[in-house]
């Protein structure tokens, strides 16, 4: 039975079947709740379109709370497991078929999903809208359920659709990131020659085994970033565009990821961007304009896996020397790399900027201000904790040395 032939008011047939379960499972937050409404779906083959459409309403409900994509993929993986991932990936691709376009971004997030529906093809398939074919289930054409499933296995998915269900049900609401069809907003570009030599700067880095190598293809990064601000900065000076602050949402993981946010700020703010954490949802969200959001996202990432890198080298060492420590010595590794490397950005900072573009970025910072207050009129500060291993401390802060940023050259 497809879809458009079921009851609308659920009190029979496979709506009725997803209404029961559904009023069981996801209003009551007990095992036995689950048990049931997953043993009703389970019975009833015939229910799983609708228990999808169902599933697609939600995720559309997420959007209009101000989620996007990437931010309901990282909380079902924070708070579940791979299995849930994969479901909500195939519901929000489902959903994305009969959705309206929402820029470069969220496509880009859309384009993440398909790499993890279809873990084996490395290009990005395009959305294809849910159809139910006579005589074959619904099952067969979900990546996470094999053909010919038995009823355990129809017991197992529906307990986990269930689950996953509960999670998006309680999703609360976040603030409202840009949306790139809202009036007086420039369209988004494509991404420039500059950010794609950035990016293959990085890579290499991250890629490297030698420390020398790393630091100066990492300095030769930073130096593109600092000139490509600049370009940016001028050019809407001299041609001024609707073009205003826009935002975006980075995670932030466990394991030490109080460290790993102040790292996060520390670059946002060496790139005109301001940085505020969610410490219960696992992320940040970034405010800046356009060219700068990419430079944080970009070298965040990368001076992530540089410490990742250089911090299971010193660990190594230490184990090798007798220390045991571990936890305490990672933590105060990564807080010191933070705080290392945000004095050394902002000393650059105050050094690559010539009097004639100070009014140009003040009045671009001011803008990101106002749109930060305007996002979150009230933020506090965190200060780090459990910062104890004098010698973690000691080598998170050489390793930031070595990730160090040269001065920009100035303009000509």
């Amino acid at each position: 039975m497809s879809p458009s032939s079921t009851s609308a008011s659920g009190s029979s047939g496979p709506s009725g079947t997803v209404e029961r379960a559904l009023r069981v499972a996801l209003h009551t937050a007990t095992d036995d709740a689950l048990d049931t409404g997953a043993s009703l779906l389970a019975a009833d083959p015939a229910s799983d379109a609708e228990l999808a459409r169902r599933g697609e309403e939600l995720v559309a409900a997420a959007w209009r709370r101000g989620w996007q994509p990437a931010d309901v993929v990282r909380i079902v993986r924070r708070e579940l497991d791979e299995a849930h991932v994969r479901l909500v990936a195939g519901l929000i691709r489902a959903q994305a078929a009969t959705d309206r376009p929402r820029g470069r971004r969220w496509a880009s997030q859309l384009a993440q999903l398909d790499r993890l529906l279809r873990p084996d093809e490395p290009a990005a398939r395009p959305a294809r809208a849910r159809t139910d074919r006579p005589g074959r289930s619904a099952d067969r054409d979900r990546p996470d359920r094999p053909a010919g499933s038995d009823r355990t296995d129809r017991f197992s998915h529906a307990t986990a659709v269930l689950e996953l269900y509960r999670l998006l049900l309680r999703l609360p609401a976040l603030e409202t990131l840009d949306d790139p069809g809202e009036p007086g907003r420039a369209a988004p570009r494509g991404e420039s020659r500059v950010l794609g030599r950035i990016r293959a700067l990085l890579a290499k880095a991250e890629a490297t085994g030698y420390p020398e190598e790393a630091e100066a293809l990492s300095a030769k990064a930073q130096e593109l970033m600092a000139r490509h601000s600049v370009d940016e900065a001028l050019l809407a000076a001299h041609a001024p565009s609707p073009d205003t602050p826009a935002a975006c949402r980075i995670g932030v993981d466990a394991p030490y990821e109080q460290a790993k946010a102040v790292l996060l700020d520390a670059v946002a703010t060496a790139n005109h961007c301001r940085a505020v954490w969610n410490e219960p949802l696992g992320f940040s969200t970034v405010v800046g304009f356009e060219a700068d959001l990419e430079a944080v996202e970009l070298l965040y990432t990368s001076l992530l896996v540089q410490a990742t890198t250089a911090m299971t080298k010193a660990e190594a060492a230490q184990r090798a020397g007798g220390r045991r420590r571990t936890k305490t010595f990672r933590q105060s590794f990564l807080a010191a790399y933070a705080h290392r490397v945000g004095a050394r950005l902002a000393a650059a900072a105050e050094t690559q900027v010539t009097q004639d573009l100070l009014p140009v970025l003040a009045s671009r910072e001011v803008a990101v201000a106002a749109r930060l207050d305007g996002m979150f009129p009230e933020t506090t500060t965190t200060r780090l904790r459990g910062v104890s291993d004098a010698a973690g401390w000691n080598e998170g802060a050489q390793a930031a040395d070595r990730a160090r940023m040269t001065a920009r050259r100035p303009l000509e």
